[in-house]
């Protein structure tokens, strides 16, 4: 083989290889950070569509209806823990570290993102509640389908 081809050789060689290792990469990263949307009930049982449920350590996105009475604040840290429910009787537990949103409270959609600390719990780092009565994210009003009436019980009981 003459030098000139073995020099070409050499420097596609190289492209594909750096190619290569730059999109294994990017790959890798993005799988770090990507935030799978769970209903309580599919922690439990697992995804509708395949029966996938979450790893412990796996970080997610978890919707539902914060269920009355549940909450627990801490009086000496800013620690809470509360449950979420769904419309199909999932319920886990969420643990919090921070300051909650103003419009969070019982009988409240809201979203937590964090990671799944066992079978029925996760340690969220983020608490979103819904902003107005008109806007809810596509997920969680799937989710919350036929919880209607756990929003009325915590109308009344003000």
């Amino acid at each position: 083989m003459n030098p000139r081809r073995q020099k070409r050789l050499f420097v596609i060689s190289s492209l594909i290889v750096g190619l290569s290792v730059a999109i294994g990469l990017t790959l890798f990263a993005l799988q770090q950070n990507i935030d799978l949307f769970y209903t309580p009930n599919e922690i439990i049982n697992g995804k509708n569509e395949t029966g996938i449920t979450p790893e412990i350590g796996q970080r997610l996105r978890v919707g539902g209806m914060v269920l009355n009475g549940s909450v627990q604040r801490d009086p000496d840290s800013l620690k809470v823990s509360f449950d979420l429910i769904d419309n199909k009787a999932g319920q886990i537990t969420v643990y919090f570290d921070g300051i909650l949103p103003d419009l969070f409270r019982e009988g409240q959609g809201i979203v937590a993102q964090g990671y799944l600390k066992s079978a029925n719990s996760v340690d969220a780092f983020e608490v979103l509640a819904k902003h107005d009565e008109e806007y809810m994210p596509p997920e969680v009003a799937n989710a919350l389908t036929g919880m209607e009436h756990l929003k009325t019980q915590s109308e009344s009981a003000k």
